[in-house]
């Protein structure tokens, strides 16, 4: 079968551009290009055959279509050859049932989709493999493309700096210096990347990288750059099929500059509109209350909109005032009558300790959704005989010092509820015995 996409401005100004041209927004009224698919030419297949199509891929060694995004590609980037496709098997991440986290908040059918069990440990790994493919194919037809840069607060420069080196593709990394983890920090390094660690912010990187890729031989990389929310969307369609195809009642995603739940809402749109769901799920997104424009949007009817002066939070990669995919989120959210919620450094923070407790390993951008699912709960926006789904965007692995640092009782701002460091004893059989007998007692009060 013959299918197309191609880049089309998100402001409705019709015009169009081919995904191999270098150009990031409409050159007529400078919005975000969005990648649009021939919907009607997809619908030659019934839903029935998608979903035979893409059940009868999953987690097979088929090139490429063993891969969670490109087990997608028709839907994804149909006209790329599949000799120039640069994957890890990105995908298939588990949902894990958080039924004990969801029996103490009251949810009977809570899960967690753990979208950090990637190869470079974040949910970033399926927007870059996209992207780098694509770059990949330009190459090869001869634009004269010389690195692919980024800037980032951890893991879109983890995930493109691996991608980049299986490629052969040179990539150039722009940080906010100490404000990115070491665990974040190293892995760029370790894949040969040219990783900058700048005097400013996120968004002040973002300023400076956009500046670099007005040279065409400089592409870039970041979500503004909507080849990226092809691959991310694939999580929507995942998700979904994981169930048998049954589409949950919530969605609860943590949002920083908003490509994420863009990507979220593509997905679940292009599965109505081609007759695999016949509903959408609602979506919180969800933010920290010190990088909020999202929700301060929101709280207006996104009437107004403004910019603001990120603060420093325990969720790092959500650490941004000026999110670039804030025109499509607004779209996606009110497409599936969502809502927003922030929450504090001390909510995000217990929320991952308590979901901790009970078998999960949450990451602080994870908290983050945790701690807005609970206070969606306790508000009754959220019912408890309703299926809800959160997204956890990466591993909780990749942020030891958070974790460390809770347990320490060490984090500002932070009244912690679940501390549980480690108990230091003499080595005396006697005294480990009675520790283990105390502990014990206390555990079953």
């Amino acid at each position: 079968m013959s299918y197309q996409s191609w880049y089309e401005c998100v402001r409705g100004c019709g015009r169009k551009y081919s995904i191999y041209e270098v150009v990031y927004r409409c050159e007529e009224c400078g919005g975000l290009l969005d990648v649009q698919h021939d919907t009607e030419a997809l619908k030659d297949r019934s839903p029935a055959e998608w979903k035979q199509i893409f059940d009868r891929r999953s987690r097979t060694n088929e090139w490429p279509f063993g891969s969670g995004v490109w087990g997608k590609k028709e839907w994804v980037c149909p006209q790329l050859v599949d000799e120039n496709i640069v994957s890890m098997y990105e995908g298939h991440s588990n949902s894990f049932w958080a039924s004990k986290l969801g029996e103490e908040i009251g949810v009977e059918d809570l899960w967690i989709k753990l979208c950090g069990n990637s190869h470079t440990g974040s949910f970033k790994d399926l927007g870059m493999t996209v992207l780098v493919s694509v770059v990949q194919q330009m190459i090869a037809d001869g634009k004269p493309i010389k690195a692919v840069a980024c800037a980032s607060t951890g893991d879109t420069s983890a995930a493109l700096a691996a991608y980049a080196a299986a490629a052969g593709i040179q990539a150039i990394v722009l940080l906010p210096r100490g404000k990115v983890s070491i665990e974040q920090l190293i892995q760029p390094i370790a894949n040969g990347a040219t990783v900058l660690s700048l005097d400013t912010d996120f968004d002040g990187c973002m300023q400076i990288v956009q500046q670099l890729s007005a040279d065409p031989s400089i592409y870039l990389a970041n979500s503004m750059n909507s080849l990226r929310i092809e691959g991310q969307k694939t999580v929507a369609i995942e998700l979904v099929q994981q169930f048998d195809w049954q589409v949950p009642d919530w969605i609860i995603i943590p949002c920083g500059n908003l490509g994420n739940v863009s990507a979220l809402g593509k997905g679940l749109l292009l599965m109505k509109e081609l007759g695999l769901i016949d509903r959408l799920p609602r979506i919180a997104c969800a933010q920290a209350q010190n990088a909020n424009p999202f929700y301060l949007s929101y709280e207006t009817g996104f009437e107004e909109y403004s910019p603001v002066m990120a603060k420093p939070t325990l969720a790092s990669a959500i650490q941004i005032g000026n999110p670039v995919s804030y025109e499509r989120a607004v779209k996606a959210l009110q497409a599936c009558d969502g809502v927003v919620e922030q929450v504090t450094e001390d909510e995000l923070a217990n929320a991952a300790a308590r979901a901790d407790r009970t078998g999960s390993y949450a990451c602080p951008h994870t908290g983050v959704a945790l701690a807005a699912l609970f206070k969606l709960v306790d508000r009754g926006v959220i019912e408890k005989d309703q299926r809800v789904i959160v997204i956890s965007t990466a591993h909780g692995l990749k942020f030891s010092r958070f974790k460390v640092d809770y347990h320490q009782q060490e984090l500002q701002a932070v009244l912690e509820q679940y501390p549980n460091p480690p108990i230091e004893l003499p080595a005396d059989y006697e005294t480990v015995r009675n520790t283990i007998g105390d502990v014990g007692s206390k555990s079953n009060s």
